[in-house]
């Protein structure tokens, strides 16, 4: 989610209805050595909270301090720490799920920065193993329960998989079982049709990444069949394209520099089209878009070409 979830997206993903949000994650070092880019990303609005900002790292005491800079900056409502990641540049560096191979130094760090903030909250992310030989959740959370973290969230996919192939909500089943603290599942869920169907795993919540980039009113999907038991409709086109140029506008005035917030966007438009229809020519519109003049007159001739009645044939050509 690194360059996805900034203070503007987060907003939106609260007033859809997520109950909790995290920053991007922030590279612990970045911070002890008080890094100016870095301390960009600790950013954040009061109506955020409750909020926490992701820390990464190897350094059970230099991840202490940072955790300990943190709270005394900004005040979150938590600190978590991310063992999840699978990615190479993050992992080469022994951060993210690199230290799902390394149970001694997991505990190490989670333990230094549990005591650096005791009493201030500490969650975490994993996955469930570094690759299908080495499944080794229930051990990591019980490690991660015992340094003194609060909440767990578990990725239902191994460090080599990626985001390939599908997440396995049996082994984060397994991981409820083996705890006493809250596990929120992770992985594979895209709609409130999802977490009805994980719910039986005994889960404490579930946490969406990817699904919220291109539908982050997903939240308020959700939000309605855990009010209700009922499944809505999907969000109608015209209102995503409604929020579609609010966020690239807003996002516009915060820069103060339409056309580079214009070429920044153009990875966010992406995951905005999947599951519109005409997707794939959206995409290509996409990459070339270069205005909000330009975004509006787009969303204008998509809506004409896919009046109302036809979004239930959305999400065909994507």
């Amino acid at each position: 989610m690194a360059g996805v979830t900034d203070t503007l997206f987060r907003t939106y993903c609260k007033e859809f209805g997520a109950d909790v949000v995290v920053t991007e994650f922030v590279a612990a070092e970045g911070i002890f050595r008080r890094n100016a880019r870095t301390l960009e990303y600790l950013e954040f609005s009061e109506q955020e909270r409750p909020l926490g900002v992701q820390l990464f790292g190897a350094d059970p005491e230099h991840l202490g301090r940072a955790a300990q800079m943190v709270l005394e900056w900004k005040r979150p409502d938590f600190i978590d720490l991310n063992f999840g990641c699978p990615v190479n540049k993050v992992v080469s560096k022994n951060g993210g799920s690199a230290l799902l191979r390394d149970c001694p130094l997991l505990e190490k760090v989670a333990s230094a920065v549990v005591k650096a903030i005791a009493p201030h909250p500490v969650t975490a992310k994993i996955r469930i193993g570094w690759d299908q030989k080495s499944i080794n959740a229930t051990t990591s959370a019980r490690i991660l329960e015992d340094a003194g973290v609060q909440c767990l969230a578990v990725h239902g996919r191994t460090k080599e998989q990626g985001y390939s192939g599908e997440a396995d909500w049996d082994v984060i089943a397994d991981v409820v079982q083996a705890v006493r603290i809250p596990v929120v599942g992770n992985g594979d869920v895209c709609s409130a049709a999802d977490v009805a169907k994980r719910r039986e795993t005994g889960i404490a919540g579930v946490m969406l990444g990817r699904a919220a980039m291109s539908s982050p009113w997903v939240f308020e999907e959700i939000r309605h069949y855990l009010n209700t038991g009922e499944l809505i409709s999907p969000r109608p086109l015209e209102a995503q394209w409604a929020h579609i140029k609010r966020h690239c506008l807003e996002a516009s005035v915060k820069s103060g520099c339409e056309s580079i917030t214009m070429q920044f966007m153009r990875s966010r438009l992406m995951a905005y089209s999947r599951g519109m229809p005409e997707a794939k020519l959206l995409r290509l519109r996409f990459s070339r878009i270069a205005s909000l003049t330009e975004l509006a007159e787009l969303a204008h001739e998509h809506l004409l070409r896919n009046p109302a009645e036809t979004l239930a044939e959305a999400g065909l050509d994507s």
